[in-house]
């Protein structure tokens, strides 16, 4: 038989791969495409689970059964470090978020006519999908848009663009609006409306000077490593909190009584309160270029007596030197998309014994790691996370030790 057309994995894209190198949108590995061009469906091709699948541009691999998927996530990991020339080693299980466990998600709402279309934008298009059902958001989250969209069809603009980012913190959903125009009492109070009558924790408007706080009952906070933190509008939180836990999970094992440990890009201080205190008492040095994130980091270890120093440092203008890392027992980075490159070379130059580097790219963290290597350093560690569940977004932690 021949089986060239034979579905083998699935590609960096989410497009399924032929044993004879073509590429298949919405094919599982198991599939076959046929002579005609038609695609059947082989044991790992699954049943969407959302109605919106495949036009809605937020899920990719809705396709993918929950073994294929998992294969997915790791081959990413392995797949970037060996396109660089790196030897991945043994790489651990991966850890999928579940469905309905998202807690951030940013939505986009366009008047089209008297009605208004919310919800995320199609794949490689501007164009908007009006959900009316998203199975990755958190309950709480899912559960506004209907509301959101109620209340913004109470406008009359028909040049209405919105933007709408939730985020899920401990008093309950926040929403950042940006691009909505407020004039007049009865806009105001149809807003406040909204946020009361929905359970908003707090609801800001960003009409082209900043976030402007208009409720928010309780002043708002996510717990990290047990300490409620501010949450500033607009600050980084890993999508899931399972997702964070494996992250934090990995980066305890490795840097397990490191007396001193320097978290690098460190935001709110999500590893730097999960690795404080533990062991003999580590004390962690939190650096962050974001000056909210970063006062916010420093309130909360204040406030709770918790050995986190914050440090307001922009570490691609101004990385920290080689005579600086040298003093750390360990090092925790957790840079942007983009990488590290300019700190890490100055760690590669380093003696620190562990680096611990959390990446969301596969494939900047691979061309980092290549640096630490030729630096001295080996890949002891490597953890794939897939918090954004059916996308093709892969995060990873990972190990550096110095031999």
């Amino acid at each position: 038989m021949n089986n060239l057309g034979l579905i083998i994995r699935v590609a960096a894209k989410g497009e399924g791969q032929t044993v004879d190198g073509r590429y298949v949108a919405l094919a599982a590995p198991g599939d076959v495409l046929e002579a005609d061009g038609t695609l059947t469906p082989g044991p790992d091709h699954a049943a969407p689970s959302c109605r919106h699948f495949p036009t809605c541009g937020g899920c990719q691999l809705q396709h993918l059964s929950e073994s294929a998927l998992t294969a997915y996530v790791g081959g990413r990991v392995e797949g970037a470090a060996r396109g660089q020339g790196l030897d991945p080693g043994e790489v651990a299980p991966p850890h999928l978020s579940p469905p309905a466990t998202r807690r951030r998600a940013t939505l986009h709402a366009q008047a089209i006519g008297k009605r208004v279309v919310l919800g995320f934008r199609e794949q490689g298009s501007h164009k908007i999908v009006d959900c009316k059902e998203c199975p990755v958001l958190a309950p709480e989250l899912a559960a506004l848009i209907g509301p959101l969209r109620r209340l913004l069809e109470t406008r009359s603009e028909r040049s209405l663009s919105v933007d709408v980012a939730l985020t899920l913190a401990d008093q309950g959903p926040t929403v950042d609006m940006a691009g909505l125009k407020m004039e007049g009492l009865a806009q105001t109070e149809r807003l406040l409306d909204f946020a009361r009558d929905n359970g908003v924790a707090r609801l800001t408007l960003d009409q082209g000077d900043g976030p402007e706080t208009v409720w928010e009952p309780d002043p708002v906070t996510v717990t990290l490593g047990g300490v409620p933190v501010g949450l500033p509008p607009g600050a980084f939180l890993q999508a899931t909190h399972d997702g964070e836990e494996a992250l934090i999970a990995a980066a305890r094992v490795w840097l397990a009584n490191a007396p001193t440990i320097a978290d690098l890009f460190s935001g709110l201080g999500t590893f730097a309160f999960a690795l404080a205190g533990q062991g003999a008492g580590t004390k962690v040095l939190a650096v962050e270029a974001a000056r909210d994130a970063h006062m916010a980091c420093q309130a909360a270890a204040r406030m709770h007596g918790r050995p986190v120093h914050a440090l307001h440092r922009d570490l691609f203008r101004n990385p920290l030197q080689k005579a600086e890392l040298d003093r750390f027992a360990a090092v925790l980075l957790d840079p942007p998309r983009a990488g590290a490159r300019d700190q890490v070379v100055q760690l590669a130059t380093s003696v620190v014994p562990r680096i611990v580097y959390i990446s969301c790219n596969p494939a900047s963290w691979a061309k980092d790691a290549v640096t630490l290597i030729e630096g001295g350093y080996r890949l002891a560690g490597l953890v794939p996370v897939g918090q954004f569940r059916w996308s093709t977004h892969v995060e990873l932690a990972s190990l550096f030790v110095r031999p």
